[in-house]
Parts: C-alpha cells; sequence; structure tokens
C-alpha cells in the first residue's frame, strides 16, 4: 500500500488517533501518536512526519507552546488544529502562529481525512518548490554570495581567477554591495586559506591612531604606551589584510603603507627595528579614487600599487534580476534566526522591490526584510510591514504634475519625465526599462525617437 505521508496525532489521551485508525485515513496515512509530555520532536524525527494533527480541548494552554516548537523545528511541516467553532479573525490568529489549517468541530471523519490529503498535497507541492528554489539558489551561490546577473558572473570567475596569485585587489563599489564578501572569497580561495584574515575598517579609525593601528608601537612610544603592542599588519602575516574605506587613511599613513607594498616592510611605532612582512593587502572603497588623487587627499603611486586587479561591484539597481534569489536567502536563514515560517513577499511588496533605488544596496535588503519579519503576523511579508521610508516611496513621476505653476502637465510630457525616470534608474539599460513599462524594445525606441529622449 503507498502512504501519502506519516501522520502524527498529539494529544493527552489515544482516542482521536484510535478512531483514525479505524477509518478510511489509515488506508492513505501511516497514522502515530504522541502524548504532550513525550518528546514531540523525537518523534518527529523518527517517524519522518510531516502532517500533525493537533485537539485543541484536549492540549489548552500548551497548544501555542507546542506549535511554535514544532514549527520552529521543522517550518515547513503541516500542523492542523481541531477544535470548537471559532470567530474568523480567531482561526486566522493561529494561522498567523503556524497552524496550516482550523477544522471547526462537529467534524465527520471525511471531512478530516479530505482535509489531511489536502494538507499532503499541499506539503509535497511546498516542498518541491523549496527544492527548486534552494537548487536555483545553489546554481547561483559563490563564497556566500548570490547572483545571476551577468557582471557579477564575470566578477565570480575574476575572482577565482585571482585568488591563487599573492598580488593586491582594489574592490569598488558603493556602501552595502558587498566589498567584504569578496575580499573573503579571494581570501578562502587562495593558498592562505588557513591563514588569517584581518579585517581594518579604516572609517572607524581616529586620524591620530592610523600609525599605531597599521603598524604597532613599543613600550614608551607615546604617553601611555606601557607595552609593546603589534599593529594588524603584523597580526596578518603570512595571510590577508582588508582595508575597507582605504580611502579614509591619512597621507602620512599611506606613505607608509606603500613602503609595505613596495619592500614588505614597515617599523612600529617608536622603534628602530625594521620588521617583515608577508602579507596580501585587498583594499576597498567606496569613494572615487581618482577625484580623490586630483584633489590631492590620495596619492597616486598608492592607488595605482593597490589596483593590480580592480574589481567593481554593480549596486543592486544595476542587478535587479538578483532580488528574488537574495530575498529567497535572506528569508530563509532570518526565519532560522528568528524561529519564524515566513514563507513569501506579497504583489505589491515584490513590486516595490523591483522599483526601489535600494540606496544601502544588499545590506539594506538585508535588513529591511529582518526588520518586516519581525513585524509581520502572516506568514508573507506585506507593504504594511515594511519600514516607514519604503512604505512611503513613490516614483518621481509622482511628483511631476505640473510643467511650472500656471498649467498641468499633458499625459504625454508625463509619459516623456517618466521613461527619462526609468533610464536613470536602469543605467540606462534598454531591456530593463522596456520591461518595467511592459512595452517591446522596439516600442520602447519609437518612444525615446519621439520624445527625442537621448
Amino acid at each position: 500500500m503507498a502512504f501519502l505521508d506519516n501522520l502524527l496525532v498529539i494529544g493527552k489521551e489515544s482516542f482521536l488517533a484510535d478512531m483514525l485508525k479505524a477509518s478510511p485515513v489509515a488506508e492513505d496515512f501511516r497514522i502515530h501518536f504522541c502524548r504532550t509530555g513525550e518528546d514531540v520532536l523525537a518523534s518527529i524525527r523518527e517517524h519522518s512526519i510531516r502532517i500533525a494533527l493537533l485537539d485543541f480541548e484536549e492540549l489548552q494552554k500548551d497548544l501555542l507552546g507546542l506549535l511554535r516548537k514544532i514549527k520552529k523545528f521543522d517550518p515547513l511541516l503541516h500542523v492542523l488544529v481541531i477544535g470548537g467553532p471559532l470567530h474568523p479573525e480567531e482561526v486566522m490568529e493561529w494561522i498567523y502562529k503556524g497552524a496550516t489549517d482550523y477544522l471547526a468541530k462537529p467534524l465527520e471523519i471525511e471531512t478530516i481525512h479530505e482535509s489531511l490529503k489536502k494538507a499532503a498535497e499541499k506539503r509535497d507541492l511546498r516542498r518541491e518548490t523549496y527544492r527548486l528554489e534552494k537548487k536555483l539558489e545553489k546554481k547561483y551561490a559563490f563564497q556566500g554570495m548570490i547572483s545571476r546577473n551577468p557582471d557579477m558572473l564575470e566578477i565570480f570567475g575574476l575572482i577565482e581567477n585571482i585568488a591563487k596569485y599573492f598580488t593586491s585587489v582594489l574592490i569598488t563599489g558603493e556602501t552595502g554591495t558587498g566589498k567584504e564578501m569578496v575580499a573573503r572569497a579571494i581570501h578562502d580561495l587562495s593558498g592562505v586559506a588557513n591563514q588569517k584574515l584581518v579585517v581594518c575598517d579604516c572609517a572607524s579609525i581616529p586620524e591620530s591612531l592610523f600609525e599605531s593601528e597599521l603598524f604597532g608601537y613599543v613600550r614608551g612610544a607615546f604617553t601611555g604606551a606601557d607595552r609593546n603592542k603589534r599593529g594588524l599588519l603584523e597580526e596578518g602575516h603570512e595571510g590577508t589584510i582588508f582595508l575597507d574605506e582605504i580611502g579614509d587613511v591619512p597621507l602620512p599613513v599611506q606613505a607608509k603603507l606603500l613602503r609595505v607594498l613596495e619592500t614588505r616592510q614597515f617599523r612600529p611605532l617608536g622603534s628602530n627595528e625594521v620588521k617583515y612582512v608577508n602579507i596580501r593587502i585587498i583594499a576597498a572603497s567606496n569613494r572615487d579614487l581618482t577625484a580623490a588623487i586630483k584633489q590631492g587627499a590620495f596619492r597616486e603611486d598608492l592607488y595605482h600599487r593597490l589596483n593590480r586587479v580592480e574589481i567593481h561591484l554593480p549596486p543592486l539597481r544595476e542587478r535587479s534580476e538578483d532580488i528574488p534569489l537574495l530575498v529567497r536567502h535572506f528569508l530563509h536563514s532570518s526565519n532560522r534566526a528568528f524561529a519564524k515560517s515566513i514563507k513569501g513577499l506579497s504583489r505589491g511588496v515584490q513590486k516595490l522591490f523591483l522599483r526601489y533605488h535600494w540606496p544601502g544596496n544588499i545590506r539594506e535588503l538585508e535588513n529591511v526584510l529582518q526588520s518586516a519579519m519581525l513585524v509581520s503576523k502572516k506568514d508573507f511579508i506585506d507593504v504594511g510591514d515594511l519600514p516607514k521610508n519604503l512604505r512611503d516611496f513613490l516614483p518621481a513621476q509622482s511628483r511631476l504634475p505640473f510643467i511650472d505653476k500656471e498649467r498641468l502637465s499633458t499625459l504625454e510630457e508625463l509619459e516623456k519625465d517618466y521613461i527619462s525616470y526609468l533610464l536613470k534608474v536602469t543605467n540606462h539599460n534598454l531591456k530593463k526599462t522596456a520591461k518595467i513599462l511592459n512595452i517591446s524594445r522596439t516600442t520602447l525606441y519609437n518612444k525615446l525617437a519621439k520624445f527625442k529622449i537621448q
């Protein structure tokens, strides 16, 4: 006999389980029984349970705690609750708390049987969807990063190629694009992966402490230096140092850093002893270092030494095809971290995420999702769960009702302004712009010519 699934009936008495075993339910399900005092999770694990049946009237106050315990153990496990008639809002509360369905008494055995079969079918569909999503995520995963964007896939290949060479790398890109993750990937794929990766956030170090932090100092070097202290460069000897926001390093320290790159030697503050260090330097900046060079704020020779290989990370708004992948990844990890079972996003949130400009990039997306998950009382994230700045987000065209104070814009003027706005948001990507407008590229070309948009 082919069973649909293993069913666990949880309660203080075995009456419900015995009744089901003597019914047609037993033809489709292997029925197991577990008392609340026993180890419920052990029973779920031992019998590979995918559907559980709980009697509200038997469990009473234990029900909510038990439901949370089960859903934390396996967010995909279906839990059906049987109880007395409830108001629809009370039923929805149990759904929000993790129940798959609530079956009101009195019940015919056929009703229970049909609900269990539907739950089994839903479970199979959800697990297949979950399996496919994980397969898709794995296909586009690389060293903790996820992307199917062509530029990012090219970067993944570049990281693999350069990791084995002990050369300096400069990573550029906006805040939150994942520069530290790229640095970690280079280190982890290199020949010194078993050595230390030292992370230095240059933006957080006061200017007066830069030299001592990077190069260390000896006792008596300055007031309060009562012992020798190794600098970050010495700590990373034979490994890698990641200098995040390298543009914030003061000019005098830049000169000493250049010497390290050229000679692998330096002197700790207050010392006459020259120290040798064998270390790979990976630097990152969200600033335009070439502009800083012109302003005299960054050394050109240091820039060229650091920039043996440059990796530029595109902002999230230029890789919108990655947003669904990243959302799935962050939902999965946050569900485990917060013991939640959020399944996805509402249509409204999906559209908003694809149109929002994401100034904080991937880091902002992760923070927004975590914040919304903590607020949401449902099994999906809705617009009302989002932070205020996203709820209030309006595309630029909504702020363009007037050409001037005297007259309203025409429909053609609004259309031209909206297309110009979309071109700016997509970095003049015609394919993405046409997709957002839901028109063909040929139609878009015609509109560009009509409105004389370059």
